[in-house]
Order: structure tokens, then sequence, then C-alpha cells
């Protein structure tokens, strides 16, 4: 798209509204697109510039201060030299005469000669506890992996359709599709066609869902007739798929602290088809309504409330608005929940504690901590769960998904079993 003063602008006025990162960064332009009524055909510039230089933001920082300073002017114009496919010649129009010089400079900004944050792009703090758990070399692989952005991934709802039928039908809305190597219920499309147009979505037959996500329902394996658990649902993405899995079968839980979280929930559930979910809305994680079916229940997945710092192909805002101290309070957070859902689960139960963050102070550090306090309960190699669900993934005593490994976001998962007292 040819960069004009009149799209400069918008680009700027929506890096004011979003750069200071007061809320999440989607959210930030979506309203600012509400409130400034911007026509659809520079939306898609203007989003695209502003998560960009989210993504490689801590380099633009370093580019734009060479003989200046970071402004949204600045920052926008270094994106579209270096990462937005533009040259200067295009760029001239808009242009000052002093800002020729510094774009050369910007654009020859040697990426292998910055520290290990900047070209991973993540903050020191975040490569310091990664440390703890990866290489250096592994931490660029991943930050430079986070800097991609996400495929668009599907879940079919196996109560509505097969797979094969809903690759059929995407073929014929001309949406090129192929399955995904992991997930046996997962289909990977190309590019960001509308699919919640399609009569299929609206017929219940698929929902969007990164594969990795979709392992968990695995890793938990719930049956028919069983009693099982979704302790933090939020919207019910994986609600939908524990509940597909149990065939509508048997009674599903969906809890959450969040009202305007279920209420996303209530549409999908009627798409679905499912009779089997019990959305209940609770105050805390030591809600009466938890705490009557305390050791009823034979399955509990706990996705804990964490950094998100898996996500970042998809949020890369995140990474700048978590820090040391927002970690450390989740750990607390993450702690009592896991607790907590402990008790629900009868003698034989199977519990899975899942985050989306990389940092193994969210993760194996809260089930050591856990199994340590709880000795009837065991850990579960993910990687014997996953060979019994015939899915071809070399794990070890956790999962742990990689993007740079495995196309997915960042995430890990637990299994952990309620052994005789």
């Amino acid at each position: 798209m040819l960069i004009t003063e009149y799209r400069l602008e918008l680009v700027i006025q929506a890096l004011r509204a979003v750069l200071p990162l007061a809320h999440p960064a989607d959210a930030a332009l979506s309203h600012h697109f509400r409130s400034e009524r911007t026509g659809s055909g520079e939306r898609a510039l203007i989003a695209e510039t502003v998560f960009g230089i989210l993504r490689h933001r801590l380099l633009l920082e370093v580019a734009c201060s060479i003989d200046g300073s970071p402004t949204p002017r600045r920052m926008a114009l270094a994106y579209w030299m270096r990462f937005g496919g533009y040259n200067l010649r295009e760029l001239e129009p808009v242009l000052k005469v002093t800002e020729i010089e510094w774009l050369k400079q910007a654009k020859g900004l040697k990426l292998a000669e910055q520290p290990l944050s900047i070209q991973a792009e993540l903050p020191d703090w975040v490569v310091e506890k990664l440390r703890a758990s990866m290489s250096d070399e592994d931490i660029l692989a991943t930050g430079r992996a986070m800097q991609q952005s996400a495929p668009l991934d599907l879940r079919v709802n196996t109560l509505r359709a097969s797979r094969d039928e809903v690759l059929q039908g995407l073929q014929g809305e001309k949406v090129e599709a192929t399955i995904t190597p992991l997930s046996p219920l997962g289909i990977r499309v190309r590019g960001k066609p509308p699919l919640n147009k399609s009569p299929m979505f609206e017929g219940g037959k698929f929902e969007v869902q990164d594969e990795g996500s979709q392992l968990l329902g695995f890793l938990l394996a719930p049956k028919r007739n069983e009693m099982v658990v979704d302790f933090c649902a939020g919207a019910g993405g994986k609600t939908l798929l524990l509940g597909a899995m149990m065939n509508s079968q048997g009674r599903l839980y969906a809890f959450d602290v969040s009202e305007k979280r279920l209420a996303n929930l209530k549409p999908r559930l009627a798409r679905s088809g499912l009779s089997n979910v019990q959305p209940q809305l609770i105050a805390h994680e030591h809600d009466q309504k938890i705490k009557r079916l305390a050791g009823k229940i034979d399955r509990v997945l706990v996705d804990a409330p964490c950094s998100g710092l898996g996500t970042l192909r998809r949020n890369p805002d995140l990474k700048f608005r978590q820090s040391p101290t927002s970690v450390d309070e989740l750990n607390v957070k993450q702690a009592a929940i896991l607790a907590a859902a402990a008790k629900l689960l009868k003698v034989g139960g199977r519990l899975v504690y899942a985050t989306c963050s990389l940092l193994s102070q969210e993760n194996q550090q809260i089930v050591t901590d856990f199994l340590a306090a709880h000795p009837n309960f065991a850990l579960i190699p993910a990687g014997e769960v996953l060979k019994q669900q015939k899915i071809a993934l070399e794990m070890g005593d956790y999962l742990q998904l990689l993007p740079q490994v495995h196309s997915t976001d960042g995430f890990f998962a637990a299994v952990l079993e309620r052994q005789a007292a």
C-alpha cells in the first residue's frame, strides 16, 4: 500500500493510543478504530504496523535513538524500512530532509551486534528468567519464532462433523487448509480468511483453537459419563473440546471468576450442540460451588492464569505488560488454584495443570512445590499419556511446546494423579 502523509498520520495516532500499553494492544486498537472511524482499507496497514512495531520494539527503539528519540513517527518509519518491505524511495515523499540520513543508518544497523535481549526481542528480565531452563541459543530461537505471526488453527467439533468433512467443506469455500501434524482434531488454515462467516462455523462444526491448546484435552483424556471440571474455563475453548471428547455424556462444569468470559461461552456452547456443560460463575477458588464437589470429580483441567509469554506471536504486547512482580503475584494465584482444584479429585482421578507460559517459575516450580506438599499425588509422564492417546510427540515428564519446534504457541502441562491417601 502506498504510504501517504494521511496514512502516516493515521498510524501515528494509533501508536499514540496503543504504545502506552495501559490496556491490551488488541483492545486498545479496536477502541481506537471505533472512536476514529478509520476506513477498512487503512485498518489493515495500521494493525500490521502497530503489531509489527510491538514484535520488533526493542530493536526499533535502538534504531530510533540514532540522532533522536523513539517517537511514534520514527517507530513507524523505521518499522516500514526494516520489516515492512518499503524502500527509501517509496518512503521519501513523506520524509523530512533530516530523516533520510537517519533512516539509512537505521536500515544499516546490524542485529547480530546487539545484546541477546534485542536479538530475541525479549526484555532483559524475561531473558534472565528463561536462562533457568534454556541455553542462550534456545532463547534466541524462541524469541525469533515469537516474532512471527501465529498460523490459524481450527479444532473440528466431532459431535457435528469429521475432520475430512470439514476439510472438504473448507475446500468448497476456497480456503486452503491441511491437517495439523499433532492433534487428530486439528486443521491449519493458510492466511486469515473470514471463517466466522463460514456456514460450517455457524453450524458448530469447528472452532478456532491453537493445536497446542487442543493437546491439553488429550492429556486430560475425559471419558463418557465422567464428572469433569474445567477450573479456569474462560471463554470455553477447552471446555468445548472436553465436552466433545465426552460425547456430550456425563457432567462437565465450566468454572470461571469472570462473568464476561462465561457470557462469551454461551453462543459457542449453543453452536456446539453440547448438552453436558454447566457454566458456573465463582467468586474465587474456595467458592462453595467448588467445595460441594470435593472428592467427587474424575478429571480436572487447570489452565491457570499466567504471564502468557507463550502467546507472544499473537499478543506481542504481553512481554512489556508483564514484569517480575506480576509473575510473582501470578505464582501465588497459580499455587492456590492448583491446591484448591486438587481437592475435587476422587482417588485415581486425574488433574492437568497447564499454562501458556515459557517460565519454569510458573510451570515446573509450581508443580514441584505442589507435589512436595501433597504426597498423595503423583506425576504421570506426559509422554506416556500422549503415547496412550496415539499422539506421535516425544515428551518426558512434562508437555513443553515451543513455536520453533512444534509450530504451536508455547505451552506447558503436567499430568497429576491422586493416589490412595
